[in-house]
């Protein structure tokens, strides 16, 4: 962080201890694993601190040698960690497998984890206040009724302080089904000022209708801008004066986990620094397909060096 007296972007929301295995194959037969951290908010948090933004990450941790990782691997980003010690709770753990070259699977252990307690009661007076945006995900927001209070809650504050808030729907069927998350996640999408999502979950906000379609009604409802993400084939901003497409970029894929988080980060640099929409769409596009290139959900997120680099080889990945 540049040591400026508040963080320009705040984020708040779970970060498990990650084992993932360093070769292919099943976790059943494993024999060499590596320890590291992730979480969709804290991704983007290092993403964003990559990137030159001044961030900061809350959430809350265990009173374990897990959360006490945690909490070290995001400080060392540059990041400033505000983490609530749950001394009745676990850091919650995920498991990470490739079992074949083109696909990863990913177990989660975080029931009755410390970072499901989340609660508004947590987010101290002027964190919020103080900053420029404030970013959320679904994925807290299905943690638990508690974790879901606290986003509505930063909402309230934010909107109340004139702060940007900026919302990836970010759905996971395993923390609740498409019925009972859907008008969660569009009741929170709907208050924010930028929604990320790719077409299924903007589909789910609105049962019926295409990615596009649901983009527009978003916007009918008053947010400014929503970001559809397509992966490898490019993302499109849809804003109330029109749309603009970005393509994406054909990559030799390691590991897709953290790219839509590493997407995310890059656009709200742009947003941040000024840029404009195409500007900030390639910069996320840049920034997802970087993360992909590697193993590790955020460990290849680029620097705006790194991102200068990879665009001027006309997205050849290879150094000449």
């Amino acid at each position: 962080m540049s040591g400026s007296s508040a963080p320009r972007a705040v984020t708040l929301g779970e970060t498990m201890a990650l084992v993932r295995t360093r070769e292919l194959g099943s976790l059943r037969h494993a024999t060499d694993l590596a320890l590291g951290i992730g979480g969709a908010e804290s991704n983007v948090a290092i993403g964003l601190s990559r990137l030159g933004v001044d961030v900061g990450w809350l959430g809350r941790i265990g009173d374990d040698p897990l959360g006490e990782r945690v909490r070290r691997e995001i400080r060392a980003e540059g990041v400033e960690v505000l983490a609530v010690v749950d001394g009745e709770a676990p850091t919650g753990l995920m498991l990470k497998e490739r079992p074949r070259a083109t696909s990863t699977r990913v177990l989660y252990y975080r029931a009755g984890s410390a970072g499901s307690r989340l609660s508004p009661a947590d987010v101290p007076h002027g964190w919020i206040e103080g900053a420029d945006l404030l970013h959320l995900t679904g994925i807290t927001a299905l943690l638990s009724a508690s974790a879901r209070e606290c986003l509505s809650a930063a909402i309230d504050r934010a909107r109340q302080a004139g702060v940007r808030v900026t919302f990836d729907i970010n759905y996971r069927s395993a923390l609740a089904d498409a019925g009972t998350a859907g008008p969660w996640l569009r009741e929170l999408a709907e208050r924010a000022d930028i929604v990320f999502g790719g077409p299924e979950e903007l589909e789910l906000l609105h049962p019926g209708t295409d990615a596009a379609a649901a983009c527009r009604r978003l916007l009918e409802r008053g947010v400014g801008e929503v970001v559809l993400k397509r992966g490898a084939d490019g993302a499109t901003a849809y804003l109330p004066s029109g749309g603009v497409d970005s393509p994406g970029f054909q990559i030799d894929v390691v590991d897709t986990v953290g790219a839509g988080d590493a997407f995310v980060a890059g656009y709200l640099s742009g947003v941040l620094d000024g840029s404009d929409v195409a500007a900030r769409l390639h910069r996320a596009n840049v920034c997802g397909a970087m993360l992909c290139m590697t193993p590790g959900d955020w460990e290849s997120s680029p620097t705006l060096r790194e991102v200068e680099a990879f665009t001027a080889t006309g997205g050849d990945p290879v150094s000449r």
